[in-house]
């Protein structure tokens, strides 16, 4: 007998009515046991965990910045300090699209449809895009307003040692050999 449940949702086990028995209803052979939509469903879901990890680490001042994370601009790149302001302002909006990630893939799996389930799917990947590229811009305007670290002292502030000796040898003038 099938009914309306073994149809919709082939691949779920459904305890079927059978008279004098109860037996369990398998998917049929063949079929895949990861349901196409589920895995569109899963895109954002796992995305969102990603971007909300690293809005986490940011907004808690633990991500690295010699990784490749965060928001990476000439003006977070010129200090520690510009970093570590850029990466906290940004971690809110991206720590916010991951959960965004979360519940559109949640939305996708709930979702009646394939239509629906591609349009929650869209509408997350696009909310999430959106939330971690104003995030991106407001770190960099953060990093923006920090004053510029100050020149180190020396001919070029390579701290090999060598400059002293230069200046004072050049402050004392020729020597006769």
């Amino acid at each position: 007998m099938v009914t309306a449940a073994t149809t919709a949702f082939p691949c779920s086990p459904v305890r079927a009515r059978v008279p004098g028995r109860v037996r369990v209803a398998t998917h049929e052979p063949g079929a895949p046991i990861l349901e196409p939509v589920i895995v569109v469903a899963l895109i954002p879901a796992v995305l969102g965990v990603l971007v909300g990890w690293g809005g986490f680490l940011g907004w808690r001042e633990r991500l690295p910045r010699d990784r490749g994370t965060g928001v990476r601009t000439a003006a977070t790149l010129r200090s520690d300090e510009a970093f570590r302001v850029a990466n906290r302002v940004a971690g809110l909006p991206t720590l916010v699209a991951g959960a965004v990630g979360l519940l559109s893939g949640a939305a996708a799996l709930l979702m009646p449809g394939v239509w629906g389930t591609f349009a929650a799917v869209v509408v997350g990947l696009i909310g999430m895009v959106l939330l971690v590229a104003g995030g991106g811009v407001l770190g960099h305007r953060a990093a923006s307003a920090v004053p510029a670290p100050s020149e180190p002292a020396g001919c070029s502030g390579c701290a090999c040692g060598g400059c002293s000796a230069l200046t004072a040898s050049s402050a004392a003038g020729p020597q006769d050999a």
